[in-house]
């Protein structure tokens, strides 16, 4: 099967999560189409924008950062990801993610129920 890009659903989402900002998001597949998965998207967050801090109970979200930089918070504090970085976050973790940056912040977000 391939999916089309122009077959993907892409939305604008305030606040995400209470985060500041708009979050840009392409659904890659619709909810329900793979088994075990919440969610497989790409995400786009410009300068500025972020996605609220957020707990992954009974779930593993997946963030594979595709360009530019970003701020990630988790429980030991607040780390720096970019290109090529994998943030895994699950087992009642929580975290959030911001771009200060002048780019960008693209990444694939996938979430896979435990």
């Amino acid at each position: 099967m391939i999916k089309k890009k122009n077959e993907m659903v892409t939305s604008v989402r305030e606040k995400m999560r209470g985060g500041n900002g708009s979050v840009l998001a392409t659904s890659l597949m619709d909810e329900g189409t793979i088994a075990h998965c919440r969610l497989f998207s790409e995400l786009k967050l410009e300068k500025g924008c972020s996605i609220g801090q957020h707990d992954h109970v009974n779930e593993t979200e997946y963030y594979l950062i595709t360009g530019g930089q970003g701020i990630v918070t988790e429980a030991d504090g607040e780390k720096t990801v970019s290109a090529g970085d994998l943030v895994i976050t699950g087992g009642g973790a929580s975290h959030a993610i911001r771009n200060e940056g002048d780019e960008p912040l693209t990444f694939i977000a996938l979430i896979i129920l435990d």
